[in-house]
């Protein structure tokens, strides 16, 4: 049977003339709600409303494929006209019946967003429309309208995502009854009356330097616009190689704000990063590399791809599994068809603790690796003790490399011992600077002067320096 999907306006009479000659032909006709005011339009007619479907279904996803569930029941008997308030683009519903229904024909009306567009006096063009029910949906754009806010409930979810776009102290558009009201976003769900017919419009400030948020795109377009002509005199010749060091900068920089817990540090070190970012995907997208899109499309790709554990069929109960389901996707995304290709591709310009503990990470996956932390400890004491002997026999050729087999073995026993080396390392450091510290002071409060001591006396000194730190 038929199904002819009709948009009934927003008012009396929005509904196009033609439907009626489908209306007079159909079996059975149906109504998305009564409770518009374009159903007056239906008068006259048999009509038998939907509205307890809302009262069964929990989720909005779950309301659409309940409405379309009805009504693809109701045309298996007989040709079947479907009316919905507003657009039939905008309702979900419709949309999983032309997707199930071959026989569907579509006689359109006035949308509701249209509807408040149009009150608020916005131009069209370019503004995104939803429904209220949808806001998840909704990413950053230059203007928006929002419909079907019914409820306080639906309100505030406006309110919250509005606020995340444009800035809670943006103004907007309150659609009621017809009429539009220019209010603050924040105030969107204290209106105190909310049915169908409400809606809000909302848009960007067309001043960029005057806007309240700013998203990606907009960190791309500033960058552009100190890159371009007339620009920053300083960032118009960067090049990636003459910025890379700034990346490692602001990375240790976000890291020192975590480990500080300085959650307005992370916020404003996590905006360096991505300033970063910004400025290497502008540079190449200037030389015809790639874009931004590319880099950010390239890398969901990637996260699909090794997340198999969720996308796929691999299974990880915990967090190791997961791990090693990611190595192994890794492996062969990269091609790594060899223990020594893993090895080979940890970056050599990583920090040397780093690095030599990702290295021997990945060579023990080939079963080169020693028993325990204690093995491992031992072989350190023998590399520390070659190193003892070529300094006793002055051999400074061959200190260098004896230097490094111990520090080498000393990462190798803390990656056993389960222990990061780079964090404790860093950790070590802190720890006498703290006592180096306190030392000089308690040396500079007895009147001395720490370069006119020997070595038992900074030894004194050095101790009360730990039994002051301990106290602390």
């Amino acid at each position: 049977m038929k199904i002819t999907l009709i948009g009934l306006g927003v008012v009396k009479g929005d509904i196009p003339r033609r439907a009626y000659a489908a209306l007079d032909k159909a079996g059975v006709i149906l109504a998305r709600t009564d409770r518009a005011e374009s159903f007056a339009s239906l008068e006259g007619y048999e009509v038998r409303t939907l509205d307890d479907v809302f009262k069964r279904s929990r989720t909005f996803d779950t309301l659409n494929r309940n409405l379309a569930r009805e009504v693809l029941a109701a045309a298996k008997t007989a040709d079947v006209c479907y009316c919905v308030d507003g657009s039939v683009s905008e309702d979900l519903a419709c949309g999983i019946i032309m997707a199930k229904h071959k026989d569907t024909e579509v006689i359109d009306s006035v949308s509701k967003a249209c509807n408040a567009i149009n009150l608020a006096g916005l131009s069209a063009g370019g503004v995104y429309c939803t429904s209220a029910y949808d806001m998840d949906s909704v990413r950053f754009c230059k203007a928006i309208a929002v419909y079907d806010i019914d409820d306080e409930y639906h309100a505030g979810l406006v309110k919250e995502k509005l606020s995340d776009i444009y800035g809670e102290e943006s103004e907007c558009w309150y659609v009621h009854a017809n009429k539009a009201v220019k209010i603050k976003i924040y105030e969107i769900d204290r209106q105190g009356e909310y049915d169908m017919t409400s809606a809000v419009v909302a848009q960007e400030n067309p001043d960029f330097l005057k806007k309240d948020r700013y998203d990606y795109t907009d960190l791309e377009h500033m960058v552009a616009i100190l890159r371009a002509p007339g620009g920053c005199p300083w960032d118009r010749v960067q090049t990636s190689e003459s910025i890379k060091k700034n990346v490692i900068e602001e990375a240790y920089e976000l890291a020192d704000a975590i480990d500080r817990k300085d959650y307005d540090g992370i916020e404003e070190e996590t905006g360096d990063i991505i300033l970063q970012a910004a400025f290497h995907a502008l540079m190449a997208s200037e030389k015809g590399e790639f874009t931004s899109t590319d880099a950010i499309t390239r890398e969901v790709k990637k996260l699909i791809f090794r997340h198999e554990h969720v996308f796929g069929k691999a299974k990880a109960s915990n967090d190791a599994e997961a791990l090693g389901v990611w190595d192994s996707r890794k492996a062969v995304e990269k091609e790594q068809t060899t223990f020594g290709d893993t090895v080979l591709a940890v970056p050599r310009n990583f920090p040397a603790c780093t690095r030599a503990q990702k290295v021997q990470k990945r060579a023990a996956k080939s079963g080169m690796d020693f028993l325990s932390s204690v093995s491992a400890a031992e072989e350190m004491v023998e590399e520390v003790n070659e190193l003892l002997d070529v300094l006793i026999r002055g051999e400074k050729d061959r200190v260098e490399d004896e230097a490094g087999d111990v520090l080498f073995s000393a990462v190798n026993v803390c990656r056993l011992a389960g222990v990061d080396c780079e964090e404790v390392l860093r950790k070590a450091v802190d720890k006498f600077t703290d006592r180096f510290v306190m030392c000089e002071k308690l040396i500079i409060a007895d009147g001395k002067d720490i370069t006119d001591m020997n070595e038992l006396e900074l030894n004194i000194y050095w101790i009360k320096a730990k039994d002051e730190l301990a106290k602390s």
